[in-house]
């Protein structure tokens, strides 16, 4: 298969940007299918507070991993990497574009760049480390660090001792050094990509996400997570919009309370991907209120 006929479409931005409807259009348009890169719309059992396609959405154009794993299931940025780059493969046998659609940058830049990945740490090992951290001070795993990989401690901010939880747990996991993880060079893609980035005026985007928080909770958010809370531990509910819920449930806050976090949280959030999308190289940005799949076939 030759990879320069073959072309990648980026189309992302900051959550209610507006990409699943500039997205199916322009899939449809080139008549080619969808990869999700969305680290919460993967999840089969969380829709409504992830802001999945409808089901007439998913059927208007095949879109993959959206609905693609349990929340009880592990997942990491490198097996995304992994099964997205074959799916992609599979859809070039029939096409000559693919439309990766979504706002978790790492996902994006895991399949386009590859990913350093690490081995998956227990919770046990990071409580262990958390208590060691409490009671004997930083200075205990700043000493333990500089002992067991003297050239990540060179590099890190010692000072962090979250940085200094992650690369001690994976150092007890592994039995290797953190930096024997980072030095193995990443298996960029060998094909063609466009990374376009959506973007709106702030007043404007602030605007549907608080919109569409108050739509989320018309269309039973709270139901869905009353029916998630007894899973709140898990990594994948650690998400803007359940946790602030979870709260209410509890009885640590207000319904109303509840939601306006939500509406400030999805907002620092939104800042966040946009601070990340500026940072990216031969990012072009495109104004979400113009012609956007007539923009890009332009520039394609």
């Amino acid at each position: 298969m030759s990879s320069a006929s073959k072309n990648i479409i980026i189309l992302t931005g900051p959550t209610a940007i507006g990409k699943t409807d500039a997205a199916i259009e322009l899939a449809q348009t080139l008549s080619t299918e969808i990869i999700s890169a969305d680290s919460r719309q993967i999840y089969k059992q969380m829709s409504i507070g992830t802001a999945k396609p409808t089901k007439e959405q998913l059927n208007e154009v095949p879109h993959h991993f959206v609905n693609h794993i349990s929340i009880h299931e592990p997942f990491s940025a490198g097996d995304y990497m992994r099964q997205a780059r074959q799916k992609i493969e599979e859809i070039f046998l029939q096409n000559d574009h693919v439309v990766v659609t979504g706002g978790t940058g790492l996902y994006i830049k895991a399949l386009l760049h590859g990913i350093n990945e690490f081995p998956e740490v227990p919770a046990e090992i990071t409580s262990e480390l958390e208590t060691k951290l409490g009671k004997a001070g930083i200075e205990q795993l700043q000493e333990e660090l500089k002992k067991l990989d003297p050239v990540h401690y060179a590099k890190i901010d010692i000072h962090n001792s979250r940085r200094l939880i992650r690369a001690l747990s994976i150092i007890k996991v592994s039995g290797k050094s953190y930096t024997s993880f980072t030095e193995i060079k990443p298996e960029k893609l060998n094909y063609n990509f466009r990374y376009f980035v959506l973007q709106r005026e702030r007043k404007e985007l602030y605007n549907r996400i608080n919109a569409r928080v108050d739509n989320m909770m018309q269309d039973g958010l709270l139901a869905e997570a009353k029916t998630l809370v007894k899973h709140k531990e898990l990594r994948a509910l650690q998400t803007v919009g359940y946790q602030e819920l979870f709260d209410h449930l509890e009885g640590k806050m207000l319904l109303a309370e509840a939601i306006e976090k939500i509406k400030q949280h999805t907002r620092n959030y939104a800042k966040r991907q946009l601070t990340w999308f500026r940072g990216v190289d031969n990012a072009e940005f495109i104004d979400a209120n113009s012609q956007i799949v007539k923009k890009i076939k332009e520039i394609l």
